[in-house]
């Protein structure tokens, strides 16, 4: 199965309109005030193909099933720290859920088991002072001790500077589960506004 791509953290109408021409497979939208691409706009008339996933933090449930029915969200992405039962409570709504997880050497990859039953997918992303959008990469070899079979989306810093290490990290056995990557404040002119041409650069380099 080809690599999917994420383009997280849009914005801007007219940038959500350019980007949606490169066919990503997946636009993020964050609901979160405390965050520069929290988004409050209208999202335009977008292709079938590409599915659109609300971003929360510790959000409530009302707020999240508002936003699903406002924007026809396809999934929902838990970037706080949501609870295996709360993951559950959203399942049972019929939502299709991917629980990110902030990732350093140290992380403790049996903390996973109790979430594996009640997501749909995992996202691992660089742990740091925001909830996400921190810019950098964490080291991708300790994904070597992930052993559930769970399929997961690889964040953190990802853009096209470092898409070689992502092809590398690709070759390994333990990355067999990586199904898309989730590219975000590395492809930005500016926080939300996304340049066309890294987008195009990087989906290029994955879907030849």
């Amino acid at each position: 199965m080809a690599l999917q791509i994420k383009i997280c953290g849009m914005k801007f109408p007219d940038n959500i309109t350019e980007i949606a021409l490169l066919q990503p497979d997946y636009l993020g939208f964050i609901f979160y005030g405390k965050s520069p691409r929290n988004f409050e706009n209208d999202i335009p008339n977008l292709s079938k193909s590409i599915n659109k996933v609300g971003v929360f933090v510790n959000a409530s449930l009302e707020e999240i099933q508002e936003k699903v029915k406002q924007y026809e969200l396809d999934l929902v992405q838990l970037h706080g720290d949501e609870s295996p039962e709360f993951c559950h409570l959203l399942q049972q709504k019929e939502l299709k859920v991917i629980k990110a997880f902030s990732i350093d050497n140290q992380f403790n990859f049996n903390k996973l088991k109790e979430y594996n039953k009640f997501c749909d997918y995992f996202l691992f992303d660089t742990k740091g002072t925001n909830y996400g959008g921190n810019g950098y990469a964490f080291d991708w070899s300790v994904l070597e001790k992930y052993k559930l079979d769970k399929p997961y989306f690889l964040s953190g810093g990802i853009g096209t500077e470092n898409l070689d290490e992502v092809k590398l990290f690709l070759s390994n056995d333990y990355s067999k589960n990586c199904i898309a990557i989730d590219c975000n404040s590395k492809l930005e002119i500016s926080p939300g506004l996304k340049s066309t041409e890294k987008v195009k650069q990087l989906i290029n380099a994955f879907k030849e």
